[in-house]
C-alpha cells in the first residue's frame, strides 16, 4: 500500500483536562499515514488525484480548534473519522503527541490506526 504521510505537525490548540489548560493553548506534534495509491496522480503528475497534504496539514489545526476536547485519545478519534470522510482515506495511522505534559519527557501521546489496509 502506497502512503501519503505528514510528520512532525506542530499546532496551537486548546486541550486538556484541568482548568487552567482550558484557558491555554499548547503545542501537540502530529504524525499521519494515510493509505492511498499514488500511481494515478503520478501518471500525469496530477495534484487532485492524491491527498493534498498542505490541505490536510491546515484542516488538522482547524478542525482541533474548532472541536476542543479534553483529551488527545478523544481528538485522535474524531479527527481520524474526520480525515477518513472527508478525504475518503481507506486506512490511516495517526499519532498525536502532547510535549511537555509530563515531567521528566520528552513527549507522551496515543498512536492509533484505523481502517483497511489495502
Amino acid at each position: 500500500m502506497d502512503k501519503v504521510l505528514i510528520k512532525g505537525l506542530r499546532i496551537q490548540t486548546t486541550i486538556g483536562f484541568y482548568q487552567w489548560e482550558k484557558e491555554i493553548k499548547q503545542t501537540l506534534v502530529i504524525d499521519l499515514a494515510m493509505g492511498w495509491n499514488t500511481a494515478a496522480a503520478a501518471e500525469n503528475d496530477e495534484l487532485a488525484k492524491t491527498l493534498d497534504y498542505a490541505e490536510i496539514s491546515t484542516e488538522i489545526e482547524k478542525f482541533a480548534n474548532q472541536n476542543p476536547v479534553d483529551l488527545i485519545e478523544t481528538l485522535a478519534e474524531r479527527l481520524a473519522s474526520f480525515l477518513m470522510s472527508q478525504y475518503a482515506i481507506p486506512w490511516l495511522k495517526l499519532t498525536i503527541n502532547k510535549p511537555g505534559a509530563v515531567h521528566n519527557t520528552e513527549t507522551v501521546g496515543v498512536e492509533i490506526e484505523r481502517g483497511q489496509a489495502g
